[in-house]
């Protein structure tokens, strides 16, 4: 019976050492695996994010903005295509012959020319193209249209017009509210470089965005001024797969 007991004693023994040993390859694994990941190589990663890109039949990158590491002293950055560092340096070029034009024709007070993540916006406040409450162009304005059209035409990317206005009521039979009267902004925009420079038309499109999206508080007249807008926006390359596509072919020049 002593024998016995000594046994069964030994054996339980021997089960808790066996529960131990685990519990400590667990934790060894678990240490080196957060040592591999403080060693990460950013530069040998995004080597492999392009090859797995490629081999399953992507263009690019997988991820364009690793975003924040769980690393400390590690932060994500964005990586950027030659395609993206082309269409970056062509747009900085179209920004800079737009603003030769605006200096050219006395604008550079009531035009601007400013580049965004989205794309160069070339933003008229209203009075240069329309008067309070119409959204007929001005001679003057079908002449400024007509300046920077040859610009405009130099890039093959979407160009999105869009209109706004402050937030001044407007009630008449023919603008029931805002968003008529700069949604009529923009089309008549998108008809003028139509008509004036025969431009694309499968390369504009025309938005009214009333008095919902302001530069500032309409709470002054200098104020309500500024938010009275037409704003072309040139639309970077990379957010063409954002635009529809049209299933007609594209008409010879």
């Amino acid at each position: 019976m002593k024998r016995e007991s000594k046994k069964s004693s030994y054996g339980s023994m021997e089960r808790w050492l066996i529960t131990y040993a685990d519990m400590i390859t667990l934790l060894l694994i678990f240490f080196i695996v957060m040592y591999s990941l403080s060693q990460v190589d950013i530069k040998k990663f995004r080597m492999l994010a392009e090859s797995l890109s490629k081999a399953m039949g992507g263009g690019g990158v997988i991820l364009e903005n690793l975003g924040p590491s769980v690393v400390p002293g590690i932060s994500g950055t964005q990586v950027e295509t030659p395609q993206d560092v082309a269409d970056k340096a062509e747009m900085e070029n179209i920004r800079q012959e737009l603003l030769r034009q605006i200096q050219k024709q006395g604008l550079a007070a009531r035009v601007s020319a400013t580049s965004e993540e989205r794309g160069i916006v070339l933003s008229f406040q209203d009075e240069v193209l329309f008067k309070l409450g119409s959204a007929e162009l001005t001679p003057r304005a079908r002449e400024i249209i007509a300046a920077v059209a040859p610009v405009l035409l130099k890039t093959s990317n979407y160009i999105r017009i869009e209109g706004h206005t402050d937030n001044l009521p407007i009630n008449t039979e023919r603008y029931p509210s805002n968003w008529e009267l700069s949604t009529a902004r923009a089309t008549a925009v998108v008809q003028e470089l139509i008509r004036t420079a025969n431009f694309p038309p499968q390369r504009l499109s025309a938005v009214g965005y009333g008095e919902y999206r302001p530069r500032v508080p309409n709470d002054s007249e200098a104020h309500r001024q500024m938010n009275r807008r037409v704003d072309l926006v040139i639309l970077r390359s990379k957010y063409k797969g954002a635009e529809p596509e049209s299933s007609l072919p594209a008409p010879r020049d």
